[in-house]
């Protein structure tokens, strides 16, 4: 048998001996109540003791060390009878079908995980998560197939564009942040639509929750609760919220990495002598965004691939203030990708490069494109070439 006290063997269970008094109690008869809530849960789960043996489950096993160690305790005894309204305490293990497991307590602990080596400390619990964080797991992974689905994937078709051209963006989720029916996160890889919230209700902790429908990319579904989803988002190191597609992510009150305070959308032509440029100059030009002067930024563009290895001259600017740089340039490779220039150049090294930011595109569509910023309505417009003008995007 093991020579740990019962004190040793409450530390290596979880149980703090420290008599630091919180709130009236001290901490370890706080720890001995949650470690005794524990065990409730489990016999309300399953309608019986937790059993030792090698066939049960590791926190089973757990849970049954752990009550033994509570029935033998006086002190815990007394604390927790007042608690036990189903007669855990008093039960006869042998009567409910416990079988005793042949290990010892110091082989049983190594086995949950808790060593006892000189070189570690043998009170922590190893590779155990406290009872919510197992719950919320057990929540996120029971998911089923969504009936449905077909009326929801319209909606994860067009949260991907809209992340791809920058309409949304993603952000790291924040413990205990909003969750509104609405709602896009990322969930281990996956797009998550909050469909459905529920009544509130109040969680054990007295906090207040709500039961979710949470709808996945993948075509499937689970019925999560509130606190649950936000733990597992925020315990997912990739774990994002997707945000709603408004001016927020040009024109966003909130500051973000990327953003300038102020800045200028530029427009320039090239005064190359290229046969193909020559012949349509007044159609190609170049879209921009600096947070500093737009003079400054074409300073030798002669010798700059991106500026098509020759001068350029400024045909339009327009002012703007809180915008994101790469945000706004991609919305205009994405209304103009139709038209994007396919020209390859060589660098003053002889190297092929294939400049991206210029397009074959009137002015005064340029012109209508940073109106339609200004007053929110660019959502969903595309270029057609064949009109040359602005349409909404039938898909």
């Amino acid at each position: 048998m093991s020579d740990l006290s019962d004190d040793d063997l409450l530390d290596a269970l979880g149980v703090s001996v420290a008599p630091i008094k919180v709130g009236g109690r001290s901490q370890r008869e706080e720890r001995l109540i949650a470690g005794f809530e524990d065990i409730q849960r489990f016999y309300e789960q399953h309608g019986r003791l937790p059993l030792h043996g090698e066939d049960r489950d590791i926190f089973e096993r757990l849970y049954a060390v752990r009550l033994d160690q509570l029935r033998s305790l006086p002190d815990a005894f007394e604390l927790l009878t007042p608690l036990d309204h189903q007669g855990l305490l008093s039960a006869d293990a042998l009567s409910m079908g416990t079988q005793i497991d042949d290990l010892d307590d110091e082989e049983l602990l190594a086995e949950l995980g808790i060593s006892g080596d000189a070189d570690n400390d043998i009170t922590q619990l190893k590779h155990v998560g406290t009872f919510e964080e197992r719950r919320a797991a057990e929540e996120v992974a029971n998911r089923t197939p969504c009936i449905n689905f077909a009326e929801y994937k319209p909606l994860f078709e067009q949260v991907e564009k809209d992340i791809q051209t920058g309409l949304r963006v993603t952000k790291r989720f924040v413990r205990d942040a909003s969750v509104e029916a609405g709602n896009f996160f990322i969930l281990s890889g996956q797009v998550a639509y909050i469909a459905e919230v529920g009544e509130t209700i109040k969680a054990p902790n007295g906090s207040n929750d709500a039961r979710l429908r949470v709808i996945f990319s993948n075509g499937t579904e689970s019925n999560l609760l509130r606190r649950s989803l936000q733990r597992a988002l925020h315990k997912d190191e990739a774990g994002r919220r997707v945000t709603d597609p408004n001016n927020g992510p040009l024109f966003g009150e909130e500051w973000e990495e990327g953003d300038i305070e102020s800045g200028t959308i530029y427009v320039l032509r090239s005064l190359s002598d290229h046969p193909y440029i020559a012949q349509h100059r007044d159609l190609i030009h170049k879209i921009g965004v600096t947070g500093g002067k737009v003079e400054a930024r074409i300073t030798n563009a002669a010798l700059d691939p991106t500026f098509l290895m020759a001068d350029v001259e400024i045909v339009a600017t327009y002012k703007l203030a809180s915008i994101n740089k790469t945000k706004l340039e991609n919305l205009f490779h994405r209304i103009f990708s139709p038209v994007q220039l396919n020209l390859s150049i060589q660098d003053r090294f002889g190297n092929p490069v294939h400049p991206r930011e210029w397009f074959l595109v009137p002015l005064h569509v340029i012109d209508e494109v940073v109106g339609r910023i200004h007053d929110g309505s660019i959502t969903d417009v595309v270029y057609d070439p064949k009109t040359a003008s602005l349409a909404v995007d039938a898909d």
